[in-house]
């Protein structure tokens, strides 16, 4: 009974008052970037976000000194860089991330009201930049004069099915079911995977690819990538170089890739296509998602208002 006892009441010497704690570094290094590699798809954002943002200015303390009035300077100095309010957040949701980790694995133990969350600042309302046809018209021009290969083909594939860059990156020949028309995406942004319905246009710019890449020797085999970078021989790790060169160059600068997903889903509003639709359209996981679209049909909503004014308009009083 003795000894039971004396093994109760010891403590770890990690969790001991007499230990040192963790600094912000140790814990990152030994134990919340080990975790991430093994439970996140894209854990090396949170390298890239920690060891940008966080390390030289937050590393060496210790995790109980990271209090909220520390934190607050942190958050203050992004402001005053002018980092946007969005990429903030986002460097407070790995920090509130980390320290909630941390007391549940026991590397914090006790409550103080001078280290709670982080609270997010407000962004306001959500900006999307969609496309006109005469802006379309000049990027597809811009991209098809760009000495990068594919890069054409690959706007254009994104405008026709508002893909994910990261999704036609990746995407390969067995991926297409060319008879039903039919891309799978193995795993989609929120881990699942999703079907884009192919339009006749989107096949032939997938024909004009395997074209291309014929005429480049590169390889065409199922399990190959589709856009395959002529030089690496395998999937580009990005288009942003020449997506920047073709965008200034079309009179577009501060146009992002992104925003050919918000133009695909503008096009198919303002044809009268349903949020319903656009959702299933885009692989949105909630009709919430999509609802950022819905100031996009004022004129199909008038529409629909006359339907019921016609109803009572036709009513004898």
């Amino acid at each position: 009974m003795i000894s039971f006892l004396r093994r109760s009441n010891s403590r770890d010497p990690q969790h001991s008052s007499a230990a040192p704690l963790l600094t912000l570094n140790t814990f990152f290094d030994e134990h919340y970037y080990p975790h991430a590699k093994a439970t996140k798809r894209l854990a090396y954002h949170d390298w890239s976000v920690y060891n940008t943002h966080m390390r030289e200015k937050l590393g060496r303390y210790s995790l109980d000194e990271l209090t909220n009035p520390v934190l607050d300077v942190w958050v203050r100095q992004q402001i005053l860089r002018e980092y946007k309010r969005s990429t903030i957040n986002k460097h407070i949701h790995l920090m509130n991330r980390m320290l909630n980790l941390a007391r549940h694995w026991g590397h914090l133990t006790g409550y103080s009201q001078y280290q709670q969350n982080i609270k997010k600042l407000t962004v306001g309302d959500y900006t999307q930049r969609f496309l006109s046809d005469d802006e379309i018209n000049s990027l597809l021009k811009a991209c098809r004069a760009s000495s990068n290969q594919f890069l054409y083909l690959f706007v254009q594939l994104l405008l026709l099915t508002g893909a994910r860059k990261g999704e036609a990156r990746n995407m390969r020949w067995q991926d297409v079911d060319i008879a039903k028309r039919v891309w799978t995406v193995p795993r989609s942004k929120n881990g699942r995977s999703r079907r884009i319905i192919l339009s006749s246009s989107a096949l032939e710019v997938l024909d004009a690819t395997r074209t291309q890449a014929d005429r480049l020797d590169l390889p065409t085999k199922p399990d190959c990538y589709v856009f395959t970078n002529p030089y690496t021989r395998t999937a580009y790790h990005s288009f942003y170089a020449s997506w920047f060169t073709a965008r200034d160059k079309a009179g577009l600068t501060g146009v992002r890739i992104h925003d050919l997903r918000h133009t695909y889903a503008s096009m198919l509003i303002n044809k009268g296509v349903s949020l319903y639709e656009v959702q299933t359209l885009l692989g949105h996981s909630s009709l919430q998602m999509t609802q950022r679209y819905a100031h996009l049909e004022p004129n199909l909503l008038h529409q629909r208002t006359e339907i019921v004014s016609d109803a009572i308009s036709s009513m004898s009083i």
